[in-house]
């Protein structure tokens, strides 16, 4: 099963690192801007279009308060870069905003942001990949066909390219992103140049469109609703900025420092194309609807649910380029590829914090380990796996998707800059050196204004976004929240039962004698050799059982035994209803019953296969029973094995590959001399 398994493996995901190998994924900031921050760097495809989306129920004529809004989008942006920027320096092991808010503010906080962040991280990647389809659709029609089927498709290879390892996929992941941005910029100034200097009229595909508002003459609170409502869309451009303070670890020394570096670096691009989007996107009369169907009017008449919506960078980028040009399939082509990848913002988060989770025991452990390509791969299959689900359940609807987005990470943003106010005031009642003071006293100003600014998004989100589906996401953090608080009571719970009492107890007292249980269906060598082995341990008291099923193979059975002269009793349990495993184990319960002092060794002789296929013709019955026996106190099962001869010619294929090892031969390093001294040949088999 094993080999079965192992080429495909190897081909999709590469060959095994041995761990020493770890500081060679550690990323420069060029390869780590792409890894960490594609995901507000691509949220820039979409954010501009949600924030008109949302305006245009009043009318076209409130899109003259979408530059406001960008501004506003901004102000957050560069407070939210320049308060991780404290995040980094001061926490650089990693735990990002969980480490922040569990260490400053307590435990249940620390579970709050943690809860949000992995809800986030999901639906990070269920957003990406729908609007990368939405945007690859308008230039390949088959694609937003077959959307949810697509998307699924393309989650599946992120997943694959992720387990290759972090660098290895960094650098896949490097092109597309600068492509993006590259042509993102290239687009603002040939605009810009067409625009101020040719005066050159652009026009978008809809420019000669009307909307149908939803709500006319909206005015007083109402519009402030609105704008609020297109505020909390707009900060999608946030999404993914915390993932540079959890992947801190990953970055090359200076670690803080060149996180913090390429947080800024994140934090100009994105801002700076965000505002030029929606810039152009008024420039050009864009015309975006939230229900296009009804509200997008084509000469007063609407354009009916046969009209696909292009998202707002892809009518822009008609405008500028001219659609069907080179350069506008080159921004069509690169925006899907980078909101493709920008997933990747979580699946560098999502395994890392669900590593550090599982070492906190809030996880199941085995969220903890790397796997062969020193990649959390555990982590990244459970996303992968939620994500998809997710994209199935809403279709790959980025519209109605996003609507679910943005409120867990400002939960995180918002209890990650308490929780450094707190962190600031710790250290300055021990400072007193004023230049540290001086420095510590800024922070704690940015980290202050940070917390209220996030806080109040956060209410302004959770206003106008609940009943959109943000309760999803709320649902999702509350259940997350649990599930975490009773995977650490059950590890708890296990814990004060395995550790060691100062006083001994039963578990150090040496039993009175044990009681050996051979398990016998016939006599043939492998019960021959269970039976030598069970003598080898030199039990008080040792006898072979078998279970009479059919009264002519007992009789055989019996027979046999006596004419080979086998110095072991053999007992014989009458089965009348044919079963195997209840009558053993009503046995051993009973002679733990009569000794409770005694302890109970059952062996069970089984065939070692060679194939995956024979392993379900054979030891079914013995997988049965150890089941059953493990739920019994004082009982031990041993195995043991008996190599037929596939196994043997199994062992014989493996041994002929050229780079054949046995297993843990990697850890043991290589094999010394033979003792004795030198000029003996030195033995190189491997292990058996």
């Amino acid at each position: 099963m094993s080999k079965l398994t192992d080429v495909p493996k190897r081909i999709l995901i590469g060959r095994a690192l041995r761990s020493d190998r770890l500081g060679e994924t550690l990323l420069p900031k060029r390869i780590a801007l792409p890894v960490f921050a594609s995901d507000p760097l691509s949220s820039v495809a979409y954010a501009p279009g949600e924030v008109l989306l949302v305006l245009s129920a009043a009318g076209v004529t409130a899109y003259h308060f979408s530059p406001w809004v960008a501004v506003a989008v901004a102000v957050l942006m560069f407070t939210v870069v320049a308060s991780y920027r404290q995040n980094v320096r001061a926490y650089p092991s990693g735990g990002g905003d969980y480490e922040v808010a569990n260490t400053n503010l307590g435990r249940r906080a620390g579970l709050t942001v943690a809860s949000a962040l992995l809800v986030d991280y999901v639906l990070t990647v269920a957003v990406s990949i729908s609007a990368g389809v939405e945007n690859l659709g308008s230039a390949f029609p088959f694609v937003v066909e077959h959307k949810t089927l697509s998307a699924v498709v393309m989650i599946v290879a992120l997943t694959l390219m992720n387990l290759r390892g972090v660098r290895e996929s960094g650098k896949l992941f490097a092109i597309p992103t600068y492509v993006f941005v590259g042509s993102v910029f290239l687009m603002l100034l040939w605009g810009a140049f067409r625009g101020l200097v040719l005066g050159h009229d652009m026009h978008a595909p809809t420019a000669d469109f009307e909307i149908a508002a939803e709500h006319q003459g909206i005015a007083g609170f109402a519009l402030l609703f609105l704008l609020l409502r297109a505020f909390s869309s707009g900060c999608a451009a946030l999404t993914g900025v915390e993932a540079i303070s959890n992947g801190v670890p990953g970055f090359r020394k200076p670690k803080s420092r060149n996180a913090a570096a390429t947080l800024a670096m994140m934090g100009a691009l994105a801002v700076t194309m965000f505002c030029g989007i929606i810039t152009l996107a008024l420039s050009t009369d864009v015309k975006m609807a939230e229900w296009p169907a009804r509200q997008l009017l084509r000469d007063g008449e609407p354009v009916g649910p046969g009209y696909h919506q292009d998202p707002v960078i892809s009518q822009v980028g008609s405008a500028v380029f001219g659609d069907g040009s080179v350069l506008f399939v080159l921004l069509a082509t690169a925006t899907a590829l980078v909101l493709f990848l920008a997933a990747n913002t979580a699946y560098n988060g999502f395994p890392l914090l669900g590593s550090i989770l599982a070492q906190d025991r809030y996880l199941p452990r085995q969220l903890h380990t790397r796997g062969d390509r020193l990649a959390f791969s555990n982590g990244i299959v459970l996303l992968a796996g939620a994500a998809a689900i997710l994209v199935a359940v809403y279709d790959a609807d980025s519209t109605r998707l996003i609507q679910l987005y943005i409120v867990g990470v400002f939960v995180s943003f918002t209890l990650s800059q308490t929780g450094m106010v707190r962190h600031w005031n710790r250290h300055l009642a021990r400072e007193s050196d004023p230049a540290a003071r001086r420095r510590m006293l800024r922070s704690r100003a940015i980290n202050t204004f940070g917390a209220f600014f996030t806080g109040l998004v956060l209410v302004v989100v959770l206003v106008t976004k609940f009943t959109h589906g943000a309760w999803v996401a709320l649902l999702g953090m509350v259940v997350f929240y649990g599930v975490m608080t009773a995977i650490r009571r059950h590890y708890d719970r296990v814990a004060a039962e395995l550790a060691v009492p100062d006083q001994p107890g039963d578990e150090t007292v040496r039993p009175s004698r044990v009681h050996s249980i051979v398990l016998v269906s016939k006599v043939h060598k492998p019960t021959l050799r269970a039976l030598a082995y069970a003598k080898l341990m030199r039990s008080g008291t040792l006898e072979a059982l078998s279970i009479g099923v059919d009264p002519e193979e007992t009789r055989a059975l019996r027979a046999e035994w006596e004419r080979r002269g086998i110095d072991v009793p053999l007992k014989v349990l009458d089965s009348p209803y044919r079963e195997i495993t209840r009558p053993i184990v009503e046995y051993v319960k009973g002679i733990r019953r009569d000794s409770p002092r005694d302890a109970v060794s059952v062996y069970i002789p089984e065939y070692v296969v060679g194939h995956w296929y024979e392993q379900l013709l054979h030891n079914q019955s013995a997988l049965r029973l150890k089941g059953r026996l493990l739920f019994t106190p004082g009982v031990m099962v041993t195995s043991v094995p008996y190599q037929l001869e596939s196994s043997e010619r199994a062992k014989a294929r493996a041994r002929r590959r050229a780079n054949w090892n046995a297993p843990g031969s990697a850890r043991r390093g290589p094999a010394g001399p033979p003792k004795g001294g030198a000029g003996g040949e030195t033995d190189r088999r491997p292990g058996p």
